[in-house]
C-alpha cells in the first residue's frame, strides 16, 4: 500500500438524462436525473483509496448538505480527510451535466470553494511521507487552488515521490499553452484527445505529441475513447488496446477512474504499457454505472482484467 497525496476538486454532479441539449431559452424534461458525489480530485481519490491505497486530499468544501454529499464517498472510501478545508463563506463546487442517449455531456460548472483552497495551510515537509502526489489540472487554473498545487509538485519532485497531472478540457481551455510550461517537470501528464488538442493547436495526434515532446513533456498518456490510449516516452509510441464492456451508460468520471488506475499500477512497479492498460480497464468499467464514483474497482479484479487485455492479441 503506497501513501498518495490528491490535489483536485471534490464536487456534487447534478445529472439530467435528457433526450438532447435544448435550445437557448428552451425548457426539456429530463428522463431521470441524480445528485452523486463528483470532481475529479473526489473521485481519483475514492478510486485510489478502493485500489488498496492510503490517500489523503487536498480540497475545500463549503458547508452544509452539499459539503456532506460531496464527501461521502470519501469517507466510506477510507480517504482521509484531514487536508480538507471548510470554506464558511463559499459554496462547494458542483457541476450540473446534461447526458444526451450518445453518453455526450454537456456541463456548467461552479468552481466554487474549491478555486480558495488556502496555500497557507499547506506543510511542504509532509510531501516526504508520499509515494505519489495526483494533481488534477483543475487545481492549476487559478486563485489559491493554484499555488498549492504547483508547491504540491515542487515539494513532491524535491522528495522523490512519483508526480502525476491529469488534464481536464476545462482547464485546458481556460489555461491553453500555458498549461504545458505548468507540468513541463511532472514525471506523467495524462489527457485526452481533445486536450491534446486544445493544448497545441495541431490537428493530427502525430504532430501534437511531437509539439509536447519538444517542449519539455517526456512520458504522456493519450486517451482516445475506444480505440484504448497511447503511451509516449523517450521516442517511442505504442497504441494500447481498449477494454470492451457490453454497454456505455455514463462516461463521468471515466478520465479520473484511468489516471487513478495507471498510479496504481505505475506504484506497484508496472511499465508505463501495462499501467495504460490498467488505465483503460478502470476507465471502461466506470462508463458501465451512472456517477462518477458509483463503480467500485478493487486490486484484484484490477489486475485480472488487465491481465486478461494484455494477453489478448492485437
Amino acid at each position: 500500500m503506497a501513501n498518495v497525496l490528491v490535489v483536485g476538486d471534490a464536487t456534487v454532479d447534478q445529472m439530467y438524462f435528457v433526450d438532447r441539449v435544448p435550445e437557448p431559452g428552451g425548457e426539456m424534461t429530463a428522463s431521470h436525473a441524480v445528485m452523486e458525489p463528483g470532481g475529479a480530485g473526489g473521485s481519483m481519490a475514492v478510486a485510489l483509496a478502493r485500489l488498496g491505497h492510503n490517500t489523503r486530499i487536498a480540497t475545500r468544501v463549503g458547508t452544509g448538505p452539499f459539503s456532506e454529499l460531496a464527501l461521502k464517498n470519501l469517507k466510506e472510501s477510507g480517504v482521509q480527510l484531514d487536508l480538507v478545508q471548510h470554506d464558511p463563506e463559499r459554496q462547494t463546487s458542483s457541476v450540473t451535466i446534461l447526458v444526451t442517449p450518445d453518453t455526450q455531456r454537456t456541463m456548467i460548472s461552479s468552481s466554487g470553494a474549491s478555486r480558495h483552497l488556502d496555500v497557507g495551510q499547506l506543510d511542504t515537509s509532509m510531501l516526504a511521507d508520499f509515494d505519489a502526489v495526483v494533481i488534477s489540472a483543475y487545481s492549476l487554473v487559478g486563485g489559491a487552488q493554484r499555488e498549492y498545487a504547483l508547491r504540491a509538485i515542487e515539494g513532491a519532485l524535491k522528495h522523490g515521490a512519483s508526480t502525476v497531472v491529469d488534464m481536464g478540457t476545462g482547464a485546458v481551455q481556460a489555461l491553453q499553452g500555458e498549461l504545458v510550461d505548468l507540468v513541463q517537470s511532472v514525471d506523467y501528464v495524462l489527457m485526452n484527445e481533445k486536450e491534446l488538442f486544445a493544448m497545441t493547436g495541431e490537428t493530427t495526434i502525430s504532430e501534437a505529441v511531437s509539439d509536447l515532446t519538444r517542449r519539455g513533456i517526456g512520458r504522456m498518456v493519450v486517451k482516445v475513447g475506444d480505440m484504448g490510449s497511447i503511451v509516449v516516452a523517450q521516442d517511442r509510441s505504442e497504441l494500447v488496446d481498449p477494454f470492451d464492456v457490453d454497454e456505455v451508460i455514463d462516461t463521468t468520471g471515466a478520465g479520473d477512474y484511468f489516471t487513478a488506475a495507471f498510479t496504481h499500477a505505475i506504484l506497484d512497479g508496472a511499465d508505463l504499457i501495462d499501467a495504460a492498460r490498467a488505465g483503460n480497464v478502470a476507465g471502461a468499467l466506470n462508463t458501465t454505472r451512472i456517477g462518477a464514483q458509483s463503480t467500485v474497482v478493487d486490486a484484484a479484479t484490477l489486475k485480472r482484467h488487465a491481465m486478461s487485455l494484455a494477453s489478448f492479441p492485437s
